[in-house]
């Protein structure tokens, strides 16, 4: 290895967001998890299509998720919310032998931290061949409903698996949720979407901000590219 690579050997464990960072940005994923959650929103409060939608994205905008900016301002069973808007094709997801072959290299222990639900993940990670790589899901419901990137969410992570802040690491596509992993302590890797259509919490093409350690624009490949304790050794 050269020493032009990152330096990620003082890394034990490896934090993953699910969607639109294990999967590229351009899978036709969470366009599936926001229509049906238009759908939930407009069945739940008896709206017009496009009422519910400006609803929908208020709430994502002022609470950090649609799910949270329901259960501030209505009476909604969660779990039914996250069944129904993760009901998805994830057939849209390529299958990626590489992204798993540069996950397994990884040492130490790797968890998913995501605003989803377990089910979501599970159905994501096998469709992409990793569901074995990974020693744990930390969802939104074990976060008490609280979603990143809310500093409560982040604590109950941290204290769940006992977390060495300072030697963990945190792949997101979303800038804000790495604003509060910055301020932890976390070292922060921005995946930033394709060129093209993209959700809107994920980062622009060439997109940079100060809370970001490193910014890439293909998981895969960053992985492949840096330095670990283990391979520090080798």
């Amino acid at each position: 290895m050269t020493s032009d690579q990152p330096d990620l050997t003082h890394i034990t464990h490896w934090v993953f967001d699910l969607d639109n960072t294990l999967y590229p940005s351009d899978a036709a994923v969470m366009s599936q998890v926001d229509r049906r959650m238009t759908e939930y929103v407009a069945r739940l409060l008896d709206l017009p299509h496009d009422r519910a939608r400006e609803v929908q994205k208020t709430y994502w905008r002022d609470y950090g998720t649609t799910l949270n900016g329901l259960m501030s301002n209505h009476t909604v069973d969660m779990h039914e919310f996250l069944d129904f808007v993760h009901d998805i094709d994830a057939s849209v997801i390529t299958p990626d032998p590489q992204l798993a072959a540069r996950i397994k290299a990884l040492p130490g222990k790797r968890l998913v931290y995501t605003n989803g639900s377990v089910g979501h993940a599970e159905n994501i990670m096998a469709r992409l061949g990793i569901a074995d790589l990974f020693d744990d899901i930390f969802d939104v419901a074990a976060s008490g409903f609280v979603p990143k990137p809310h500093r409560e969410g982040f604590d109950l992570f941290a204290d769940r698996y006992a977390l060495p802040v300072p030697e963990s690491i945190m792949f997101e596509d979303s800038v804000r949720n790495l604003k509060t992993a910055h301020d932890m302590g976390f070292t922060t890797v921005l995946v930033r979407a394709k060129e093209g259509p993209r959700d809107e919490e994920s980062a622009a093409p060439g997109e940079h901000p100060d809370h970001v350690h490193y910014a890439v624009d293909c998981l895969p490949t960053f992985l492949g590219e840096i330095k670990t304790a283990q391979s520090k050794t080798e």
